[in-house]
């Protein structure tokens, strides 16, 4: 029997679809994360933009292309958020939330062999299953799962879920709710077997882990003599401070790149989208980060158009921009997500938004080839991750994405030479 696990949204997603593979391949079927023929379809969906939900219920459309027989199963955020839309659809059995999605196996392991395509006394047998896990607001508790199949030489370790910053934009804490954390020892222990090349840190909010009094600083002490690469996810702010960055300095093999998120570089905007910090301490923050690794990477997000968003707001975001040295930002237009406090406020007409993020994304681009020219003729390190167009493709340590001629099967030293493409062209050296 053949399934396939389809990701959309974010590496949170892509480590929960990894773990469903891997009970899928526990029990026995042949799993694949692309869109492919397969008798069982899981769609992983996302529901952070209203974009995302669009390509969530176009996912359902694109697996009967390939296989209009197909049993389908959708969990995710989008499944949370609006179960109806994909309930209803021809194909689909059962549709679960954004919780708990490893009783998705416990579920195809009730309905014992299966036959496809699925006959209607097979589908009556899962009444009731069609809604996603109701969310308990207090509900901390960590939700297990196998530890994922890795698909590259990066390994995404999960450490938290959920969320409690409930950012006026933002729709996710009412969908994976309160933020819950695994144990030191349960996360350093898949981090000191995962056997990648480099392992990655990662949650929906990875600044609010706890175990106990012990936070993110504490996890990476349990870690630092581990041989892979390590890196942390997206951060807050606030959990910048020297604890953190002196525990950082003591792994072996710490990645210096900071994903640090910004959204709005106003301060005037960022009080209206519920964050907690201002310009001025964002940007001591980065000062903090580059006083212990001097030539980090500092990447970002930011939101452009939120509807308070003035000319003169969006300006200061850019002032910002430029003063943080960015290495990448991922910059995307507002997007409404009913049920929030935003959702209340009068939209920015699209042709603005447009207009400043092609602005934006200008300048991030400028910024990046400025922040990567500076390594031309520096060793790096180099982290595989595909075969393209003659060239193996991955990322250093500071997350420039390098190419070098040729295959390369593991993790090596590199020389930058010049700018290539959406990186830098490197060549390898004959360190080790």
């Amino acid at each position: 029997m053949k399934a396939v696990v389809f990701t959309l949204g974010c590496k949170v997603n892509g480590v929960e679809s990894g773990s469903l593979i891997a009970g899928l391949r526990e029990r026995g079927w042949e799993v694949s994360d692309e869109l492919v023929f397969a008798d069982l379809y899981i769609l992983n969906t996302c529901a952070v933009t209203g974009e995302a939900e669009k390509k969530s219920r176009q996912a359902i459309a694109r697996v009967r292309a390939v296989n209009p027989h197909a049993a389908i199963v959708v969990c995710g955020c989008a499944a949370e958020k609006a179960p109806e839309a994909f309930s209803s659809r021809e194909g689909v059995f059962l549709v679960t939330g954004a919780r708990q999605k490893s009783k998705i196996l416990e579920l195809l392991d009730g309905m014992g062999t299966m036959r496809f395509p699925l006959q209607k006394d097979e589908n009556a047998s899962f009444e009731g299953q069609s809604a996603p896990v109701s969310i308990d607001d207090t509900d901390t508790a960590y939700d297990d799962m196998l530890p994922p199949v890795s698909l590259k030489t990066r390994a995404f370790v999960k450490i938290q879920d959920g969320c409690n910053n409930f950012c006026s934009y933002c729709i996710i804490p009412y969908l994976r709710g309160r933020s819950r954390s695994r144990t030191i020892e349960s996360a350093a222990a898949e981090i000191l077997s995962c056997g990648a090349e480099e392992a990655v840190i990662t949650g929906i909010d990875i600044s609010s882990y706890r175990d106990g009094e012990a936070g993110l600083a504490e996890l990476l002490e349990a870690v630092k003599d581990e041989k892979c690469r390590i890196r942390l996810g997206s951060l807050e702010v606030g959990v910048i401070n020297e604890r953190l960055l002196e525990s950082a300095q003591r792994v072996r093999d710490f990645a210096p790149q900071f994903h640090l998120s910004l959204q709005s570089g106003a301060d005037a905007v960022l009080k209206k989208m519920n964050r907690h910090y201002t310009r001025e301490q964002y940007l001591e923050k980065v000062s903090l980060i580059r006083r212990y690794f001097p030539s980090a990477a500092i990447t970002t997000d930011i939101i452009v158009g939120f509807p308070t968003e003035t000319e003169a707001d969006f300006a200061d975001t850019l002032d910002l921009a430029r003063r943080a040295g960015f290495s990448h930002i991922h910059c995307f237009p507002y997007s409404r997500r009913t049920g929030t406090n935003a959702a209340k406020l009068k939209d920015l007409a699209p042709q603005i938004k447009k207009e400043r993020l092609h602005r934006l994304m200008a300048l991030a681009e400028e910024l990046r080839k400025k922040y990567e020219s500076g390594f031309i003729g520096k060793t790096l390190e180099l982290v595989p991750e595909e075969q393209k167009d003659g060239y193996t493709v991955g990322y250093s340590e500071n997350y420039i994405r390098l190419y070098v001629k040729g295959e390369v099967l593991s993790r090596r030293k590199v020389r930058a030479v010049g700018m290539f493409s959406d990186g830098m062209l490197a060549e390898c050296t004959d360190e080790v």
